[in-house]
């Protein structure tokens, strides 16, 4: 789903999901701001009616008490409404942040391989984790500051009017060049907070890169080296805080000018009025008292548009999460794929990446359902392409991928990616129980299917060893495992996903040998009536393949089993010749 770019546009999106509820927080603030500007209002008719009151003083009560009783409701109410804000809040916001939370992860999630292989991990973390407490706080100053302010000023510049009419000239005046002052603010620093807040980002993912590459610090003894490499982006991180800030204050210094006048102008005027009996000592009280209101409301409010402005560069920095399309979309209506044989078909297939030099040039190829096929080449001959083009992490510029009959590219992503397990030679795992990452090949699989496939993939026997057993957390992205161990509980992984399609880039390179003749012969039952792809780095891998595609520039240059390809003397038996320690060289 396409979520909206624009900050107000993305906000009104989640509240509309919560209408009746941000509806009732704007009205009890409504209130709320009645209460407080009409106050004056009926202070006004008490001391006008103790000014001019010339009965019997022990009546006094019953002369203000219509005036008493209204203002003991108002208060009342008020009271009743901010109780009820309170609650309605503990049941808005945290929905609120919830929906936005989850609907941009949704979003994020879905973007191509090719977008988090160029993104720091940490700063689409810091974005998301900030926009949801940003959006609340935005709407937190709109419902209760700037909703009560607006409000307020609406019934004190009415009452000015209904009273004496020069003071809401004056209030009116002093309001316009408030506002005016404030919309210069709004403009500029927006921008200058949206750069700040991209500076933080890119600050924190600095931070995470290096905590995630704490064993390299370690290794090079680069501790220091790391803190003044930091230093570059925290100095860019303050300088762009210090011009916000100063962008800030100087804007107040024109607020407190605009405010002093408003004061000076409404004392002298209310004192002249008076000297010449057209104020009474109620309307200097009521007009004193809303204007001071006014004054520290707006004061206030100033006070607040700085975080407001802050928070919009969040959000809008944020917001770049979402304002980049997705480069892998389902077409519409697609349908699920469905493997009842595996066979892979590549036609006249062209791909390059970011439409630079081609990889692949119409390449056609068949690989039957349940063959076992190797890829060897030098690094960067494709083979790695050529996998990922099959699981659908890029899109190809022309011809098309079909397995079993069926385009990939008009099929639901998850459907095809589900029906392929893929061990990889450098495998992820999550920072979570041995339990739970093994599961996440089959997550309705029961605790005997989980250990009989760690079983297959000879892990129980440490996993056993461990103090919580299959409850053990492994740490971030497996670090408490040996690559060994991490590599067999990829294999369990992909042993209880039980996909028609399997492929393994070199699954056994981080493996001792004994432990790997082991699971090779797991790894062969699991190939059984299986459409296998092997990518090889080490060519005695391929002994069992019932082919091998010769990989060389993009093109498949060569095909047989490894013995007639030997035999053929070309450049398979090259690479063969050129192996070390049963290694290919990188080029």
């Amino acid at each position: 789903m396409n979520l909206p770019q624009h900050t107000f546009s993305f906000i009104l999106h989640f509240v509309r999901q919560q209408r009746l509820f941000f509806t009732v927080l704007m009205i009890s603030s409504i209130v709320w701001a009645a209460n407080d500007t009409i106050f004056p209002y009926f202070l006004k008719q008490i001391v006008n009616t103790l000014q001019f009151y010339h009965g019997d003083p022990t009546h006094i009560y019953h002369a203000v008490a219509g005036t008493l009783i209204l203002l003991v409701s108002f208060w009342i109410v008020m009271e009743i409404l901010q109780r009820l804000q309170g609650i309605l809040q503990i049941y808005t916001f945290p929905y609120f942040r919830a929906n936005i939370r989850q609907a941009v992860f949704n979003y994020v999630k879905s973007h191509s391989h090719e977008y988090f292989a160029n993104q720091f991990a940490g700063n689409i973390a810091k974005k998301l984790a900030d926009l949801p407490m940003s959006c609340q706080t935005i709407m937190e100053i709109i419902c209760f500051q700037f909703v009560t302010a607006i409000t307020g000023a609406i019934i004190v510049f009415t009452l000015m009017w209904l009273t004496k009419p020069f003071f809401a000239v004056i209030l009116f005046i002093w309001l316009c060049i408030h506002l005016g002052l404030t919309a210069i603010f709004l403009r500029y620093s927006n921008y200058l907070w949206e750069a700040h807040s991209e500076a933080v980002s890119i600050l924190s993912g600095k931070i995470v890169d290096v905590f995630t590459n704490i064993l390299n610090v370690r290794l090079f003894a680069r501790g220091n080296f790391e803190s003044q490499y930091l230093n570059h982006y925290q100095d860019d991180e303050i300088a762009k805080s210090k011009k916000a800030m100063w962008l800030m204050e100087l804007i107040r210094v024109g607020l407190g000018l605009n405010g002093l006048f408003l004061i000076f102008a409404m004392l002298f005027t209310l004192l002249y009025g008076w000297v010449h009996h057209w104020v009474t000592l109620g309307d200097f009280t009521q007009i004193g008292m809303q204007a001071f209101w006014m004054l520290g409301w707006m004061w206030f409010i100033s006070y607040q548009l700085s975080i407001f402005t802050r928070e919009l560069g969040t959000i809008n920095n944020a917001l770049t999460l979402v304002q980049k399309g997705h480069d892998i979309i389902d077409v519409p209506f697609a349908r699920s794929l469905r493997i009842q044989r595996g066979e892979i078909r590549f036609e006249n297939v062209s791909f390059a990446y970011h439409s630079k030099r081609f990889i692949f040039q119409n390449l056609n190829l068949l690989i039957p359902a349940g063959q076992k096929v190797g890829l060897v080449g030098f690094s960067g001959a494709g083979k790695s392409t050529f996998v990922n083009l099959i699981l659908r992490f890029h899109d190809v510029q022309a011809g098309r991928i079909l397995i079993d009959d069926q385009d990939i590219a008009h099929v639901k992503q998850d459907s095809l990616r589900d029906q392929i397990a893929m061990i990889p030679q450098d495998p992820s795992l999550f920072h979570r129980t041995l339990m739970e990452n093994i599961r996440y090949g089959r997550l309705d699989a029961c605790e005997e299917e989980v250990i009989q496939a760690s079983k297959l993939a000879h892990c129980h026997e440490f996993i056993e060893k461990l103090d919580e057993g299959y409850h053990s957390l492994v740490g971030e992205q497996g670090i408490k495992l040996s690559g060994g161990q991490r590599q067999r509980i990829a294999i369990a992984r992909a042993i209880l996903k039980n996909a028609p399609i399997l492929i393994l880039d070199e699954a056994t390179s981080s493996l001792d040998s004994v432990t790997e003749k082991l699971i090779q012969e797991s790894l062969h039952r699991l190939m059984e009536n299986r459409t296998t792809i092997v990518i090889a780095h080490r060519l005695s891998t391929l002994a069992n393949m019932d082919r091998i595609l010769v990989f060389h520039q993009g093109q498949i240059i060569e095909e047989g089993t490894k013995e007639s390809l030997l035999k053929a003397n070309g450049h398979f038996a090259q690479l063969w010749s050129m192996q070390t320690d049963g290694f290919l060289p990188d080029a």
